[in-house]
């Protein structure tokens, strides 16, 4: 079956869920029995990324990338998004720069062939200049495929579709997006790409050790989101009437990317996008992706390609995982990587890291997070003792107010502790631990962190930023919208022009 109408229907068919979790009962029950076997250790550790970004024309106006961009990057959710992608690399001196040499190759290239074809691509993570027809037209709009509504710049992908109508079907026919200064329906989740982002995987080489490592990644997430945020508007046009402009710059979220992705797909018990649950056990996570709600179903001869490799064992594992949406969370598979053997693996992929303003920055981001993973395993560091009630709350205290979050942590002399001075002095001290345990070198490491711990130096953050700046213009006259437009190009023009965000400051 190759029409994509069709497959939409038959995703939400009864059958195709039948089968369909058939299918992944007996992959999950592969997937234990790999677990168990040792199949998902390797030699060592690895690094790898992904990155979002989005298309702007020569106004700086959101635009759709056109084709040929896409020989130099890969497609995402909305005609405006674009991906880049790392192979990874051994988590060495060697491997960072490897990591940091092949998106800055692509993003040289993608950023010439969008050149060429009349656009610019932006290293963001929140469109905030609308496009020429209005955000909620544009993210609203939606085309008559024989009876089925389908969001109209949403990429014409079946799993896109599929998941896009499950979801509204869910949510009753329209989807309400609420944050501060705005309250807007949407028939379409589209929504969601508002938001670019970063995701850095880290392989882990001792399957049996996963757990650790991924408990502990959920009690960095605050912290380590606190200095990465980079979302705090919206596009102007998003917001209520009448909306106070000096009380929206004091109440917005500096992370407006969480909520976007939450309210547009969590309309299942429990809900499908949130902070994950521990893990007792490496098989906890195969279950915890078996006993998540049901999304859009699809099946591998569906889909062109999808026997090929170790993703084919586990094709409907794999697909139901995409959409196992927690800011953290386990992959299973993966490629080869030179010198530490394996064709199979475990790695974590962090997910809730806005798209930082260079790729300099989302290289930092990609060590801080590994460096810290690595070093605070093995010092045998006691933040995994703290609660997962609390790490979950200074996770949502980072989303609503970045570096002044009330966040939470365990000192390495197993003390509570809420003061910011200790808990990144930590954040810091044990990232260095992690990549001096890696073999990584002092040059490197000061190179990719050094920015980052001058963001908690001088306390401020890309968010805080565009705050200060909105503030400025709102001060000068201008008006919200106006305000937000210049903020956005002066920010765009800062991002072109330095290398690092520090050297903004």
């Amino acid at each position: 079956m190759t029409d994509p109408v069709a497959l939409v229907g038959e995703s939400l068919a009864p059958a195709t869920r039948e089968a369909f979790e058939d299918r992944v009962d007996e992959q999950a029950a592969f997937l234990r029995d790999a677990l168990a076997g040792g199949e998902l250790d390797t030699d060592g550790f690895a690094l790898g990324l992904e990155l979002e970004v989005y298309a702007a024309d020569d106004d700086g106006r959101l635009t759709t990338i056109p084709e040929g961009v896409f020989e130099q990057c890969n497609k995402e959710l909305g005609l405006h998004n674009a991906e880049l992608n790392t192979d990874p690399d051994p988590f060495t001196t060697d491997g960072i720069e490897a990591q940091a040499r092949a998106p800055e190759t692509q993003w040289e290239r993608a950023r010439a062939a969008a050149d060429e074809h009349g656009c610019d691509l932006v290293l963001d993570a929140m469109w905030t200049t609308p496009p020429a027809e209005g955000s909620v037209d544009y993210l609203g709009d939606t085309d008559d495929h024989d009876g089925t509504e389908l969001p109209s710049n949403m990429r014409p992908v079946p799993r896109y579709w599929a998941i896009d109508r499950h979801c509204l079907d869910l949510a009753g026919g329209t989807i309400e997006f609420d944050v501060p200064g705005a309250t807007v329906e949407f028939p379409t989740i589209l929504f969601e790409s508002l938001a670019t982002s970063i995701q850095p995987h880290v392989q882990i080489p001792d399957a049996s050790q996963f757990p650790r490592y991924h408990d502990l990644g959920i009690r960095t997430l605050g912290p380590v989101l606190a200095l990465s945020t980079n979302s705090p508007f919206l596009p102007g046009d998003l917001y209520d009437e009448g909306v106070d402009p000096e009380r929206l710059l004091d109440e917005t979220h500096h992370e407006l990317r969480i909520a976007a992705f939450e309210q547009s797909v969590n309309h299942t018990d429990p809900p499908k996008c949130r902070v994950p649950d521990d893990l007792e056990g490496p098989a906890d996570a195969v279950d915890h992706v078996v006993e998540d709600p049901l999304l859009a179903p699809f099946l591998a001869e569906w889909v062109e390609g999808a026997e090929e490799g170790f993703t084919g064992e586990i094709w409907e594992f794999d697909h139901k995982r995409g959409t196992f949406w927690r800011w953290l969370r386990g992959v299973i598979g993966g490629d080869h990587v030179d010198g530490i053997g394996g064709r199979r693996s475990i790695r974590i992929e962090y997910r809730p890291i806005p798209t930082q303003p260079s790729i300099r920055d989302i290289v930092g981001f990609q060590c801080l997070v590994g460096g810290l993973l690595r070093g605070l395993v093995t010092a045998d560091h006691p933040l995994g003792d703290l609660d997962h009630d609390t790490a979950e709350r200074s996770f949502y205290e980072a989303v609503e107010n970045g570096l002044d979050a009330d966040l939470a942590w365990i000192t390495e002399d197993g003390e509570r502790t809420n003061d910011s001075e200790t808990i990144f002095s930590e954040v810091f001290e044990y990232a260095r631990r992690g990549l001096e345990e890696q073999g990584v070198d002092d040059a490197t490491a000061d190179r990719y962190l050094d920015p980052l711990e001058a963001r908690w130096e001088t306390r401020t953050t890309p968010s805080q930023w565009k705050i200060d700046r909105a503030r400025a213009e709102l001060d000068a006259g201008a008006s919200l919208e106006d305000a937000l437009a210049t903020v956005q190009s002066e920010y765009a023009r800062l991002s072109r022009k330095h290398e690092t965000f520090a050297d903004w400051l």
